[in-house]
């Protein structure tokens, strides 16, 4: 026992990857429907290793964590500017109630039980699961003038009061969001989806999520024997559906097949290879008899992510997508907006940097991509100029101090590496030709980043934390559910009767402003409807980025 205690004191990289093998084993732990998750599960042990008295360097936590939360601006640096434009200006004011009355709870609460400052950042971060907070806060406060044991105890602090307050966070906003929150603006959540469905679609989500028209194509041959489709050019066949897309691919005349063009004459006993939605097919067809024509159909399609840049068609419709040119032959399968699968219906509008996942003949598919901005294609390489300069750019930022009412405020170099990662984030969905981060490395820098981070905290913590959590742990379970709480009552309060928002919305802002992603999936399994998400999106970048910088914030009001 003594080698091995001994090997993991002088192998510190040993007691970390033990560490994060352990804290993922006991994330996936379920009690029922619930779930610590890795980050906690990584805080737990790292806690019970570091009862072994194991002392891991700072920069190894310095150094994941700034990868983490670079990662974090790049994700939501898009929705974060977008967030600036007028029409998500509700969402925005909501976000801000609802982070600055999470920073004066806490403060207050804090400062009403005479909690230290360690204990306050570790309040604040577990009520509102914003983990980025411990690392924000322990900077600053290794950055004030203080005797070293001092510091080290009171960055000790901090987890201790995260661990107990990130259950109560976490676990009861889930609840509170979908039972609690309809109750205090009186109104019941399904039929709130189906008005809103109704509102934005012309009709009734009768099965969970949003159904669209862009959806589930198909290809089929067909003989064509309609004396009304005979001698008439393709394009004008094509526009004979008036509530589907149809396009016809290419034809079979006396044993050869042809590539159509809009002005090409369809003859009678062409064989057609149509395109269209699998519903439509389904209703039949006026063209003629279906043919089994395998050669014909045996055309290269493509599915391709392209991510939207061209300034000319932010904020178009898909509906009005559909008409141009260069849409023609491609459908949509999928719409993702900062990381997240969005509901849409013809009447959603684009926004830069969306992910439109599209689905055609290649030719089609390819032709679109270059209209409606750039080809996102799979690759396994990570521009790490472009992660490196930012978060070296970012870090010296963040070391820049300004002094407000005799307090020094400073974003700290892992703020910094925030800020800059939203900056080149929304580069990159400008000019998307570089800066790429698969979404494999995406999950390294991200979770790994994060977990690596916690991990190497609960170690430093492990000694200390069993008599921290005895002397604060039963004021802060009552405290915590008190602070996590009263800022979404009072940002659902002021979002419904002051802003006059839809409900859904509304409570799809409050999960994202308060970072609670499983606060979100809880919404729309209540409502039956993925319409919650249209709220999140923007809410979410915000509230990371508030509830980020208020680590250093509520260490120097404490201070």
């Amino acid at each position: 026992m003594d080698s091995f205690v001994g090997a993991l004191r002088d192998h510190q990289e040993l007691a970390i990857f033990v560490t994060l093998a352990l804290g993922f084993f006991i994330g996936r732990l379920r009690f029922g429907s619930f779930s610590l998750g890795t980050v906690v599960g990584t805080l737990l042990a790292g806690v019970l290793v570091g009862q072994l008295d194991i002392e891991v360097p700072a920069v190894v936590k310095n150094v994941f964590f700034d990868l983490f939360l670079f990662t974090t601006g790049y994700k939501v640096g898009p929705q974060f500017f977008r967030g600036l434009r007028k029409d998500a200006l509700p969402q925005l004011a909501v976000t801000v109630v609802l982070c600055v009355s999470c920073l004066l709870s806490a403060f207050a609460a804090a400062r009403l039980l005479v909690y230290d400052m360690g204990t306050a950042a570790g309040l604040l971060a577990g009520a509102f699961t914003e983990s980025t907070v411990i690392g924000t806060a322990a900077d600053a406060i290794n950055r004030l003038d203080l005797p070293a044991a001092e510091k080290a105890a009171l960055v000790n602090n901090i987890p201790v009061a995260y661990a107990v307050t990130y259950l109560i966070g976490t676990a009861f906003i889930v609840w509170f969001l979908p039972n609690v929150g309809p109750r205090l603006m009186r109104v019941n959540l399904k039929e709130e989806a189906r008005k809103l469905q109704a509102q934005i679609a012309g009709g009734e989500e009768h099965e969970p999520g949003v159904q669209s028209a862009f959806q589930h194509f198909a290809v089929r041959a067909y003989r064509v024997t309609n004396e009304r489709l005979v001698n008439r050019t393709v394009a004008e066949i094509e526009a004979l559906p008036t509530d589907v897309r149809v396009f016809i691919s290419r034809i079979r005349r006396a044993g050869e097949i042809i590539e159509t063009t809009p002005d090409t004459i369809i003859q009678k006993e062409d064989v057609i290879a149509v395109m269209t939605h699998a519903e439509a097919l389904a209703r039949g067809t006026t063209i003629g008899p279906e043919v089994n024509d395998k050669a014909l159909l045996d055309f290269p399609a493509e599915v391709l992510d392209v991510v939207i840049t061209n300034k000319a068609l932010v904020g178009t419709s898909l509906a009005e997508l559909a008409q141009i040119e260069a849409a023609h032959g491609v459908f949509l399968r999928k719409i993702v907006r900062l990381g997240e699968p969005m509901p849409y219906t013809r009447q959603t509008r684009v926004d830069r940097g969306d992910v439109l996942n599209l689905i055609g003949a290649k030719p089609d598919v390819e032709r679109a991509a270059k209209a409606l901005g750039y080809a996102d294609r799979p690759t396994v390489t990570t521009d790490m100029i472009f992660v490196g300069l930012g978060i070296f750019l970012g870090g010296l930022v963040g070391l820049l101090s300004v002094t407000i009412g005799g307090l020094p405020i400073t974003l700290t170099a892992s703020g910094g590496a925030l800020i800059m990662g939203l900056v080149f984030g929304w580069l990159r969905a400008l000019r998307p030709t570089f800066g790429r981060i698969p979404e494999p490395a995406m999950w390294v820098f991200d979770t790994v980043g994060l977990t690596v981070f916690i991990g190497v905290v609960g170690l430093g913590a492990g000694p200390s934390f069993v008599s921290g959590l005895q002397k604060s742990g039963p004021s802060l379970i009552f405290v915590g559910l008190l602070v996590a709480t009263l800022p979404h009552v009072l940002a659902i309060v002021f979002g419904r009767y002051v802003l006059k928002m839809n409900p859904l919305i509304l409570l799809g802002a409050c999960s994202g402003a308060g970072t609670v992603t499983a606060a979100l999936r809880a919404l729309q399994e209540e409502s039956q409807s993925k319409l919650p998400a249209l709220g999140y999106t923007v809410p979410y970048a915000l509230g990371n980025i508030l509830l980020t910088a208020w680590g250093p914030v509520i260490v120097a009001l404490m201070h």
